[in-house]
């Protein structure tokens, strides 16, 4: 199961380093996981100061 980001992103940028596959990308508001590349490793999920990266 992959990851997503919720409306809660405030689009700080943590969860893009941290992402070992590189799925995170700035969309318009919020970022974006591509769900294809996403391995489930919920390193994201471990930085985010608003807890926006859930499992979809």
């Amino acid at each position: 199961m992959a990851y997503k980001i919720t409306e809660d992103c405030i689009a700080c940028d943590a969860c893009v380093p941290e992402c070992p596959v590189q799925c995170i990308s700035e969309g318009d508001p919020i970022y974006i996981i591509d769900a294809e590349k996403c391995t489930d490793c919920a390193a994201c999920a471990g930085v985010c100061p608003t807890a926006a990266c859930v499992p979809a």
